[in-house]
Protein backbone atom coordinates (compact mmCIF):
# COMPACT_ATOMS: atom_id res chain seq x y z
CA UNK A 1 0.00 0.00 0.00
CA UNK A 2 2.92 2.31 0.01
CA UNK A 3 2.09 5.37 -1.63
CA UNK A 4 -1.72 4.76 -0.85
CA UNK A 5 -3.62 7.73 0.88
CA UNK A 6 -6.11 6.02 3.82
CA UNK A 7 -7.61 6.90 6.73
CA UNK A 8 -7.25 4.91 9.94
CA UNK A 9 -8.37 4.94 13.51
CA UNK A 10 -6.68 3.75 16.68
CA UNK A 11 -5.12 4.01 20.04
CA UNK A 12 -1.64 5.98 20.65
CA UNK A 13 0.34 3.50 22.21
CA UNK A 14 3.57 5.43 22.41
CA UNK A 15 5.29 8.98 21.91
CA UNK A 16 8.47 9.84 20.64
CA UNK A 17 7.77 14.24 19.97
CA UNK A 18 10.20 14.99 22.20
CA UNK A 19 13.51 16.71 21.08
CA UNK A 20 15.58 14.34 20.02
CA UNK A 21 12.49 11.77 19.20
CA UNK A 22 11.61 10.52 15.97
CA UNK A 23 8.74 13.05 15.28
CA UNK A 24 5.77 11.06 15.42
CA UNK A 25 3.71 8.28 17.49
CA UNK A 26 2.87 4.64 17.28
CA UNK A 27 -1.13 3.60 16.67
CA UNK A 28 -2.68 0.57 17.32
CA UNK A 29 -5.77 -0.81 16.76
CA UNK A 30 -7.75 -1.58 20.10
CA UNK A 31 -7.90 -4.84 21.28
CA UNK A 32 -11.89 -5.64 20.40
CA UNK A 33 -11.09 -4.63 16.96
CA UNK A 34 -8.09 -6.29 15.20
CA UNK A 35 -8.51 -8.09 11.99
CA UNK A 36 -7.64 -11.67 13.43
CA UNK A 37 -5.18 -12.22 10.98
CA UNK A 38 -1.96 -13.29 12.71
CA UNK A 39 0.13 -12.66 10.48
CA UNK A 40 -0.43 -8.96 9.77
CA UNK A 41 0.45 -6.29 11.98
CA UNK A 42 -2.21 -4.14 14.06
CA UNK A 43 -0.20 -1.18 14.59
CA UNK A 44 2.14 1.14 12.21
CA UNK A 45 4.10 4.58 13.26
CA UNK A 46 2.84 8.01 12.30
CA UNK A 47 5.91 10.78 11.41
CA UNK A 48 4.49 13.64 11.79
CA UNK A 49 5.03 17.02 14.51
CA UNK A 50 1.20 16.69 15.42
CA UNK A 51 0.93 16.23 19.11
CA UNK A 52 -0.64 12.73 20.96
CA UNK A 53 -0.36 11.09 24.02
CA UNK A 54 -0.44 7.71 25.07
CA UNK A 55 -4.24 6.32 25.22
CA UNK A 56 -5.62 8.79 23.16
CA UNK A 57 -8.13 7.48 20.41
CA UNK A 58 -7.27 9.26 16.18
CA UNK A 59 -8.87 8.88 13.34
CA UNK A 60 -6.75 10.68 10.73
CA UNK A 61 -5.87 10.55 7.51
CA UNK A 62 -2.18 10.35 5.90
CA UNK A 63 0.23 8.36 3.13
CA UNK A 64 1.70 4.77 3.68
CA UNK A 65 5.23 4.66 3.22
CA UNK A 66 8.14 2.40 4.09
CA UNK A 67 11.14 4.25 5.36
CA UNK A 68 14.29 2.05 5.81
CA UNK A 69 11.73 -1.21 5.76
CA UNK A 70 9.25 0.29 8.89
CA UNK A 71 5.58 1.25 7.83
CA UNK A 72 4.89 4.66 8.94
CA UNK A 73 2.37 6.73 7.99
CA UNK A 74 3.53 10.16 6.86
CA UNK A 75 2.12 13.76 5.89
CA UNK A 76 -1.21 13.81 7.83
CA UNK A 77 -3.55 15.22 6.37
CA UNK A 78 -6.20 15.27 9.19
CA UNK A 79 -6.25 14.25 12.83
CA UNK A 80 -9.23 13.80 14.83
CA UNK A 81 -9.47 12.71 18.48
CA UNK A 82 -12.26 10.61 19.03
CA UNK A 83 -11.50 10.42 23.07
CA UNK A 84 -9.61 8.04 25.72
CA UNK A 85 -9.13 4.25 25.59
CA UNK A 86 -7.32 1.87 27.59
CA UNK A 87 -4.03 0.38 25.51
CA UNK A 88 -3.70 -2.32 24.14
CA UNK A 89 -2.68 -5.15 25.61
CA UNK A 90 0.81 -6.09 25.15
CA UNK A 91 1.77 -9.55 23.33
CA UNK A 92 3.83 -11.68 25.18
CA UNK A 93 7.36 -12.49 23.42
CA UNK A 94 10.32 -14.93 23.82
CA UNK A 95 13.83 -15.34 22.82
CA UNK A 96 14.66 -16.90 19.90
CA UNK A 97 12.00 -15.65 18.05
CA UNK A 98 9.85 -18.31 17.19
CA UNK A 99 9.12 -16.83 13.91
CA UNK A 100 9.99 -13.39 12.44
CA UNK A 101 8.46 -10.59 13.91
CA UNK A 102 7.21 -8.40 11.36
CA UNK A 103 3.39 -9.17 11.78
CA UNK A 104 3.58 -7.64 15.27
CA UNK A 105 6.05 -4.55 14.44
CA UNK A 106 4.81 -1.29 15.85
CA UNK A 107 2.65 -3.44 18.52
CA UNK A 108 3.07 -3.01 22.21
CA UNK A 109 4.87 -6.00 23.21
CA UNK A 110 6.11 -7.55 26.08
CA UNK A 111 9.94 -10.03 27.04
CA UNK A 112 8.57 -11.97 30.92
CA UNK A 113 11.34 -14.22 30.70
CA UNK A 114 14.60 -12.51 31.65
CA UNK A 115 16.90 -11.69 28.24
CA UNK A 116 20.67 -11.22 28.75
CA UNK A 117 22.64 -8.28 28.06
CA UNK A 118 24.94 -8.95 25.30
CA UNK A 119 26.31 -5.81 23.75
CA UNK A 120 26.65 -2.12 24.87
CA UNK A 121 29.09 -1.20 22.16
CA UNK A 122 26.43 1.78 20.81
CA UNK A 123 25.29 2.75 24.52
CA UNK A 124 26.55 6.05 24.69
CA UNK A 125 26.53 6.48 21.34
CA UNK A 126 23.05 5.53 20.45
CA UNK A 127 21.67 4.60 23.80
CA UNK A 128 20.99 1.37 22.62
CA UNK A 129 21.98 -2.48 23.90
CA UNK A 130 21.34 -5.57 23.03
CA UNK A 131 19.87 -8.46 24.16
CA UNK A 132 19.34 -12.10 23.07
CA UNK A 133 18.00 -15.01 25.04
CA UNK A 134 21.79 -16.17 26.65
CA UNK A 135 25.04 -14.73 26.00
CA UNK A 136 25.68 -15.96 22.35
CA UNK A 137 29.63 -17.48 21.10
CA UNK A 138 31.41 -16.59 18.22
CA UNK A 139 30.99 -20.02 16.38
CA UNK A 140 34.85 -20.72 15.53
CA UNK A 141 35.71 -20.94 18.96
CA UNK A 142 33.87 -24.32 19.04
CA UNK A 143 33.14 -24.94 14.81
CA UNK A 144 35.29 -25.79 12.71
CA UNK A 145 35.66 -22.33 9.73
CA UNK A 146 32.79 -23.12 7.28
CA UNK A 147 29.36 -23.59 6.63
CA UNK A 148 28.22 -24.79 9.35
CA UNK A 149 29.77 -21.91 11.97
CA UNK A 150 28.78 -19.38 8.90
CA UNK A 151 25.01 -20.61 9.26
CA UNK A 152 25.47 -20.41 13.13
CA UNK A 153 26.68 -16.63 13.10
CA UNK A 154 23.52 -16.11 11.26
CA UNK A 155 20.78 -17.58 13.53
CA UNK A 156 22.78 -15.54 16.52
CA UNK A 157 22.16 -12.41 14.80
CA UNK A 158 18.84 -13.85 14.31
CA UNK A 159 17.24 -13.94 17.48
CA UNK A 160 18.28 -10.61 18.65
CA UNK A 161 16.73 -7.75 20.57
CA UNK A 162 17.90 -4.00 20.58
CA UNK A 163 16.89 -2.04 24.18
CA UNK A 164 16.49 1.69 22.57
CA UNK A 165 15.94 4.33 24.42
CA UNK A 166 13.12 6.25 22.26
CA UNK A 167 15.38 8.89 20.61
CA UNK A 168 17.25 9.65 17.43
CA UNK A 169 19.94 11.85 18.92
CA UNK A 170 23.50 10.54 18.95
CA UNK A 171 25.45 10.86 22.34
CA UNK A 172 22.81 11.12 24.66
CA UNK A 173 23.42 12.72 27.83
CA UNK A 174 22.48 11.07 30.62
CA UNK A 175 23.72 7.66 28.69
CA UNK A 176 20.21 5.56 29.27
CA UNK A 177 20.43 2.35 31.25
CA UNK A 178 24.06 3.30 32.59
CA UNK A 179 24.59 3.92 36.17
CA UNK A 180 28.43 5.04 36.65
CA UNK A 181 28.84 3.84 40.45
CA UNK A 182 31.40 1.83 41.11
CA UNK A 183 29.97 -1.72 40.97
CA UNK A 184 26.82 -1.12 39.55
CA UNK A 185 27.38 -0.34 35.87
CA UNK A 186 25.81 -2.29 33.17
CA UNK A 187 28.04 -5.48 32.18
CA UNK A 188 27.66 -7.90 28.76
CA UNK A 189 26.25 -10.90 30.94
CA UNK A 190 23.81 -8.91 32.80
CA UNK A 191 20.05 -9.92 33.06
CA UNK A 192 17.36 -7.67 32.29
CA UNK A 193 13.36 -8.44 33.31
CA UNK A 194 10.16 -6.36 32.51
CA UNK A 195 11.01 -5.24 28.96
CA UNK A 196 8.13 -3.91 27.83
CA UNK A 197 6.92 -1.30 25.11
CA UNK A 198 6.78 -1.01 21.07
CA UNK A 199 8.15 -3.16 18.69
CA UNK A 200 10.27 -1.40 16.33
CA UNK A 201 12.24 -1.64 13.11
CA UNK A 202 15.44 0.65 12.56
CA UNK A 203 18.33 0.51 10.95
CA UNK A 204 18.44 -2.82 10.29
CA UNK A 205 17.60 -4.16 14.16
CA UNK A 206 14.08 -4.76 15.84
CA UNK A 207 14.15 -3.18 19.00
CA UNK A 208 11.99 -1.75 21.78
CA UNK A 209 10.94 1.69 22.44
CA UNK A 210 10.28 1.14 26.37
CA UNK A 211 6.83 2.49 28.01
CA UNK A 212 8.40 1.19 31.26
CA UNK A 213 12.27 0.95 33.29
CA UNK A 214 13.68 -2.63 32.80
CA UNK A 215 15.21 -3.78 35.88
CA UNK A 216 18.11 -5.05 35.77
CA UNK A 217 20.45 -7.57 37.73
CA UNK A 218 24.05 -9.18 37.96
CA UNK A 219 24.30 -13.36 38.51
CA UNK A 220 28.07 -12.42 39.55
CA UNK A 221 29.64 -9.31 40.98
CA UNK A 222 32.77 -8.06 38.88
CA UNK A 223 35.73 -10.26 39.32
CA UNK A 224 38.92 -10.15 41.45
CA UNK A 225 41.99 -10.69 40.73
CA UNK A 226 42.79 -14.49 40.28
CA UNK A 227 44.80 -15.38 43.81
CA UNK A 228 47.83 -17.27 43.37
CA UNK A 229 48.47 -20.34 44.36
CA UNK A 230 50.83 -21.22 47.50
CA UNK A 231 54.63 -21.54 46.80
CA UNK A 232 56.87 -20.26 44.47
CA UNK A 233 55.01 -19.34 41.16
CA UNK A 234 55.72 -17.71 38.35
CA UNK A 235 52.79 -15.35 37.11
CA UNK A 236 53.02 -14.60 33.49
CA UNK A 237 49.77 -11.74 31.83
CA UNK A 238 49.19 -11.41 28.34
CA UNK A 239 47.88 -8.08 28.17
CA UNK A 240 46.13 -5.78 24.85
CA UNK A 241 47.05 -2.00 25.69
CA UNK A 242 44.26 -0.89 23.79
CA UNK A 243 46.65 1.52 21.98
CA UNK A 244 49.41 2.91 24.58
CA UNK A 245 50.68 6.14 22.92
CA UNK A 246 52.06 8.98 25.65
CA UNK A 247 52.29 12.06 23.44
CA UNK A 248 55.54 13.46 22.88
CA UNK A 249 56.39 12.04 26.41
CA UNK A 250 55.95 15.74 27.63
CA UNK A 251 52.73 16.04 28.18
CA UNK A 252 52.15 17.30 25.11
CA UNK A 253 51.52 15.44 21.43
CA UNK A 254 48.04 15.04 21.73
CA UNK A 255 45.66 13.92 20.25
CA UNK A 256 48.15 10.59 19.66
CA UNK A 257 47.61 9.05 15.79
CA UNK A 258 45.84 5.66 17.41
CA UNK A 259 45.60 6.00 21.43
CA UNK A 260 44.62 8.82 24.29
CA UNK A 261 43.23 11.76 22.37
CA UNK A 262 43.97 14.24 24.94
CA UNK A 263 46.84 13.99 28.37
CA UNK A 264 43.77 13.24 30.56
CA UNK A 265 43.03 10.52 29.34
CA UNK A 266 46.50 9.59 28.87
CA UNK A 267 46.40 9.22 32.53
CA UNK A 268 43.39 7.52 32.95
CA UNK A 269 44.84 5.18 30.60
CA UNK A 270 47.94 4.49 32.63
CA UNK A 271 46.13 4.97 35.98
CA UNK A 272 43.94 1.65 34.69
CA UNK A 273 47.33 -0.82 33.18
CA UNK A 274 49.17 0.02 36.24
CA UNK A 275 46.16 -1.38 38.31
CA UNK A 276 45.47 -4.52 36.49
CA UNK A 277 49.30 -5.40 36.55
CA UNK A 278 49.55 -4.66 40.50
CA UNK A 279 46.29 -6.13 41.26
CA UNK A 280 47.13 -9.60 38.65
CA UNK A 281 50.63 -9.35 41.10
CA UNK A 282 51.93 -10.43 37.46
CA UNK A 283 56.04 -11.23 37.48
CA UNK A 284 55.76 -10.61 33.39
CA UNK A 285 53.40 -8.71 31.99
CA UNK A 286 53.48 -8.89 27.78
CA UNK A 287 52.04 -6.49 26.27
CA UNK A 288 50.58 -5.71 22.79
CA UNK A 289 49.43 -2.74 21.00
CA UNK A 290 52.10 -0.54 22.30
CA UNK A 291 52.97 2.48 20.51
CA UNK A 292 56.38 1.87 18.77
CA UNK A 293 58.43 4.90 19.55
CA UNK A 294 62.08 2.92 21.25
CA UNK A 295 63.38 2.88 24.67
CA UNK A 296 64.35 6.30 25.38
CA UNK A 297 63.09 7.50 28.42
CA UNK A 298 60.41 9.70 26.66
CA UNK A 299 59.13 6.07 25.42
CA UNK A 300 55.45 4.84 26.03
CA UNK A 301 57.18 1.67 27.49
CA UNK A 302 60.03 3.48 29.10
CA UNK A 303 56.62 5.54 31.33
CA UNK A 304 54.36 2.54 31.62
CA UNK A 305 57.30 0.94 33.03
CA UNK A 306 58.92 3.65 35.33
CA UNK A 307 54.67 3.94 36.49
CA UNK A 308 54.79 0.40 37.35
CA UNK A 309 57.89 1.01 40.40
CA UNK A 310 61.40 1.12 40.61
CA UNK A 311 61.42 -2.83 40.46
CA UNK A 312 60.39 -2.94 36.70
CA UNK A 313 62.23 -3.32 33.76
CA UNK A 314 61.42 -3.86 29.77
CA UNK A 315 63.62 -5.77 27.28
CA UNK A 316 65.05 -3.66 24.36
CA UNK A 317 65.43 -4.51 20.73
CA UNK A 318 66.18 -1.79 19.11
CA UNK A 319 65.51 -1.20 15.32
CA UNK A 320 64.37 -4.61 15.32
CA UNK A 321 60.50 -4.08 16.18
CA UNK A 322 59.02 -3.62 12.79
CA UNK A 323 57.76 -0.94 10.53
CA UNK A 324 53.98 -0.83 12.42
CA UNK A 325 52.29 2.01 14.63
CA UNK A 326 52.62 -0.63 17.20
CA UNK A 327 54.54 -3.14 18.71
CA UNK A 328 54.83 -6.23 21.26
CA UNK A 329 56.86 -6.16 24.78
CA UNK A 330 58.20 -7.63 27.20
CA UNK A 331 58.48 -5.81 30.92
CA UNK A 332 59.57 -7.85 34.00
CA UNK A 333 59.83 -7.44 38.17
CA UNK A 334 63.63 -7.57 37.87
CA UNK A 335 62.93 -8.93 42.26
CA UNK A 336 61.32 -11.73 41.11
CA UNK A 337 62.54 -12.67 37.21
CA UNK A 338 65.88 -12.18 35.35
CA UNK A 339 66.69 -12.30 31.72
CA UNK A 340 68.81 -15.15 30.46
CA UNK A 341 70.45 -14.26 26.97
CA UNK A 342 69.41 -12.08 23.94
CA UNK A 343 65.88 -11.44 23.34
CA UNK A 344 64.96 -12.56 20.20
CA UNK A 345 62.98 -11.21 17.26
CA UNK A 346 61.95 -12.66 13.95
CA UNK A 347 62.78 -10.87 11.09
CA UNK A 348 62.43 -13.46 8.65
CA UNK A 349 59.80 -14.40 5.94
CA UNK A 350 56.23 -12.45 6.24
CA UNK A 351 57.78 -10.68 8.82
CA UNK A 352 60.81 -9.47 6.87
CA UNK A 353 59.41 -5.99 6.01
CA UNK A 354 56.27 -5.47 7.76
CA UNK A 355 54.26 -6.79 10.28
CA UNK A 356 54.66 -6.72 14.60
CA UNK A 357 57.42 -9.54 14.58
CA UNK A 358 57.16 -11.48 17.85
CA UNK A 359 59.35 -11.05 20.48
CA UNK A 360 60.81 -13.89 22.48
CA UNK A 361 63.06 -13.66 25.86
CA UNK A 362 63.65 -16.61 28.17
CA UNK A 363 63.44 -15.93 31.89
CA UNK A 364 64.89 -17.58 35.38
CA UNK A 365 62.92 -17.39 38.43
CA UNK A 366 65.40 -14.81 41.26
CA UNK A 367 64.80 -17.65 44.06
CA UNK A 368 66.06 -20.26 41.58
CA UNK A 369 64.16 -22.69 38.97
CA UNK A 370 64.10 -23.69 35.40
CA UNK A 371 64.28 -21.38 32.76
CA UNK A 372 61.05 -20.70 30.16
CA UNK A 373 60.92 -19.28 26.76
CA UNK A 374 58.41 -17.02 26.57
CA UNK A 375 57.04 -15.41 23.14
CA UNK A 376 54.86 -12.49 22.59
CA UNK A 377 53.24 -12.40 18.97
CA UNK A 378 50.19 -9.97 17.65
CA UNK A 379 48.81 -11.19 14.39
CA UNK A 380 47.39 -9.43 11.85
CA UNK A 381 43.48 -8.07 12.57
CA UNK A 382 40.53 -9.28 10.93
CA UNK A 383 39.99 -5.75 9.54
CA UNK A 384 39.44 -6.19 5.69
CA UNK A 385 41.24 -3.12 4.77
CA UNK A 386 43.64 -3.40 1.42
CA UNK A 387 42.73 -7.38 1.86
CA UNK A 388 42.93 -9.21 -1.66
CA UNK A 389 42.95 -12.75 -2.81
CA UNK A 390 43.28 -15.48 -0.06
CA UNK A 391 43.29 -12.86 2.62
CA UNK A 392 39.82 -11.20 1.29
CA UNK A 393 36.77 -12.80 3.33
CA UNK A 394 36.38 -16.30 2.43
CA UNK A 395 33.24 -16.39 4.11
CA UNK A 396 34.33 -19.16 6.56
CA UNK A 397 33.31 -17.31 9.56
CA UNK A 398 37.17 -16.40 10.23
CA UNK A 399 37.07 -12.64 8.17
CA UNK A 400 39.82 -11.67 6.27
CA UNK A 401 43.79 -12.28 6.32
CA UNK A 402 43.38 -15.61 7.89
CA UNK A 403 45.40 -17.06 5.18
CA UNK A 404 48.24 -14.07 6.17
CA UNK A 405 47.41 -15.13 9.84
CA UNK A 406 48.47 -18.64 9.31
CA UNK A 407 51.65 -17.67 7.30
CA UNK A 408 52.90 -15.89 10.21
CA UNK A 409 51.68 -18.65 12.95
CA UNK A 410 53.63 -21.30 10.58
CA UNK A 411 56.95 -18.52 10.56
CA UNK A 412 56.66 -18.70 14.05
CA UNK A 413 56.67 -22.17 14.54
CA UNK A 414 59.69 -22.60 12.15
CA UNK A 415 61.53 -20.37 14.49
CA UNK A 416 61.03 -21.35 17.53
CA UNK A 417 61.55 -24.75 16.17
CA UNK A 418 65.10 -23.70 15.36
CA UNK A 419 65.45 -22.07 18.79
CA UNK A 420 64.40 -25.26 20.96
CA UNK A 421 67.93 -26.89 20.79
CA UNK A 422 70.41 -23.72 21.63
CA UNK A 423 69.08 -24.43 25.48
CA UNK A 424 67.78 -26.47 28.11
CA UNK A 425 64.56 -25.08 28.97
CA UNK A 426 61.45 -26.12 30.87
CA UNK A 427 59.45 -25.24 28.29
CA UNK A 428 57.93 -22.39 25.88
CA UNK A 429 54.64 -19.82 26.33
CA UNK A 430 53.61 -18.16 23.32
CA UNK A 431 51.25 -15.62 24.69
CA UNK A 432 49.76 -12.76 23.17
CA UNK A 433 46.50 -11.69 20.92
CA UNK A 434 46.94 -13.82 17.62
CA UNK A 435 43.73 -12.11 16.40
CA UNK A 436 42.19 -15.82 15.99
CA UNK A 437 39.48 -18.08 17.92
CA UNK A 438 40.29 -21.07 18.67
CA UNK A 439 38.84 -23.60 15.72
CA UNK A 440 40.22 -20.92 13.39
CA UNK A 441 43.25 -22.07 11.48
CA UNK A 442 45.87 -20.21 13.10
CA UNK A 443 45.00 -21.97 16.10
CA UNK A 444 44.91 -25.18 14.84
CA UNK A 445 48.15 -24.78 12.81
CA UNK A 446 49.86 -24.03 16.17
CA UNK A 447 48.20 -27.38 17.58
CA UNK A 448 48.93 -29.24 14.91
CA UNK A 449 52.85 -28.20 15.88
CA UNK A 450 52.48 -29.53 19.58
CA UNK A 451 51.27 -26.41 21.44
CA UNK A 452 48.11 -26.59 23.36
CA UNK A 453 46.00 -23.28 24.25
CA UNK A 454 45.66 -23.48 28.45
CA UNK A 455 42.42 -21.86 28.79
CA UNK A 456 40.58 -23.89 26.23
CA UNK A 457 42.76 -26.75 27.58
CA UNK A 458 41.06 -26.22 30.79
CA UNK A 459 37.81 -24.78 30.25
CA UNK A 460 36.78 -25.87 26.66
CA UNK A 461 33.99 -23.81 24.94
CA UNK A 462 30.59 -25.44 23.57
CA UNK A 463 27.92 -24.11 22.69
CA UNK A 464 25.99 -22.32 25.07
CA UNK A 465 28.85 -22.91 27.27
CA UNK A 466 31.96 -20.72 27.51
CA UNK A 467 32.63 -19.08 30.34
CA UNK A 468 36.14 -17.85 29.82
CA UNK A 469 36.72 -15.02 26.95
CA UNK A 470 38.89 -12.31 26.13
CA UNK A 471 37.28 -10.26 23.57
CA UNK A 472 33.36 -9.53 22.59
CA UNK A 473 32.73 -8.46 19.14
CA UNK A 474 29.26 -7.57 18.28
CA UNK A 475 27.58 -9.32 20.49
CA UNK A 476 29.44 -12.36 20.56
CA UNK A 477 31.88 -13.67 22.78
CA UNK A 478 35.39 -15.26 22.41
CA UNK A 479 38.96 -15.39 22.83
CA UNK A 480 41.67 -13.43 20.60
CA UNK A 481 44.11 -13.82 23.58
CA UNK A 482 46.18 -16.96 24.12
CA UNK A 483 48.42 -18.49 26.49
CA UNK A 484 49.77 -21.51 24.25
CA UNK A 485 52.38 -23.95 26.20
CA UNK A 486 54.24 -26.39 24.46
CA UNK A 487 54.54 -30.05 25.20
CA UNK A 488 57.69 -30.06 27.80
CA UNK A 489 56.13 -27.02 29.72
CA UNK A 490 53.00 -28.58 30.36
CA UNK A 491 53.50 -30.08 34.07
CA UNK A 492 54.79 -26.90 34.79
CA UNK A 493 51.29 -25.02 34.46
CA UNK A 494 49.46 -24.05 37.66
CA UNK A 495 46.92 -22.11 36.26
CA UNK A 496 45.58 -19.97 33.56
CA UNK A 497 42.79 -17.65 34.19
CA UNK A 498 40.63 -14.40 31.98
CA UNK A 499 40.08 -12.04 34.41
CA UNK A 500 36.87 -10.50 33.31
CA UNK A 501 37.94 -6.66 33.84
CA UNK A 502 37.22 -5.26 30.22
CA UNK A 503 35.41 -7.03 27.69
CA UNK A 504 32.29 -6.95 29.37
CA UNK A 505 32.40 -3.33 30.70
CA UNK A 506 30.79 -0.98 28.53
CA UNK A 507 32.84 0.82 26.01
CA UNK A 508 31.06 4.29 27.93
CA UNK A 509 33.31 3.62 30.99
CA UNK A 510 36.56 3.59 28.00
CA UNK A 511 39.76 5.38 29.22
CA UNK A 512 38.90 8.34 26.54
CA UNK A 513 35.89 9.84 28.26
CA UNK A 514 34.65 8.08 31.13
CA UNK A 515 35.39 9.57 34.30
CA UNK A 516 38.35 8.34 36.55
CA UNK A 517 37.20 4.93 37.92
CA UNK A 518 39.02 3.45 40.75
CA UNK A 519 40.48 0.00 39.60
CA UNK A 520 41.11 -1.58 36.62
CA UNK A 521 37.47 -1.82 34.90
CA UNK A 522 37.78 -0.96 31.20
CA UNK A 523 41.41 -0.18 31.29
CA UNK A 524 41.50 -2.19 27.36
CA UNK A 525 39.28 -4.16 24.94
CA UNK A 526 40.38 -7.44 25.55
CA UNK A 527 40.76 -9.18 29.14
CA UNK A 528 43.97 -10.13 29.93
CA UNK A 529 45.10 -14.00 29.79
CA UNK A 530 47.31 -15.29 33.20
CA UNK A 531 49.07 -18.09 33.01
CA UNK A 532 50.74 -19.68 36.38
CA UNK A 533 54.41 -21.87 36.22
CA UNK A 534 55.66 -23.43 38.60
CA UNK A 535 59.80 -24.19 37.68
Amino acid sequence: MAGETVSIEGIVTYTSSQQGGFNGFYLQQADAETDNDPATSEALFVYTRRKASPGQRLRLTGEVKEFHDLTELVNVSQLSVCGQAPLPEPVELSLPWPHPPERLENMRVSFNAPLTVIEHHNLARFGELTLAQTDQIIPTEYLAPGNQSVQQKLENFQHRVLLDDGKSTRNPVPVPWLDLGENHTIRAGDKVVGVRGVLDYRFGQWRIQPDQNPQFSREEPRPDAPPKASGEITRIMALNLQNYFNGDGERGGYPTPRGARTLNAHNNQLRRLTSVIHQAAADIVAVTELENDGYGPRSALAQLTRALGPAWRFIKTPDRDGSDAIRTALLFRSDRVRPEGEALRLKQGVYRHRGRPPLAQIFTPVAGGQAVRVVVPHLKSKSCRNAKGRNSDQHDGQSCFSAHRTREAQAIIRWLSDLSAQQPLAGTLITGDLNSYAQETPLTTFYGAGFTSLLHHAHPCRPGDCRYHSYRYRGEKGSLDYALANKALMPHVSGVYIWNINADEPRALGYQSAPELNGPWRASDHNPVITDLRL
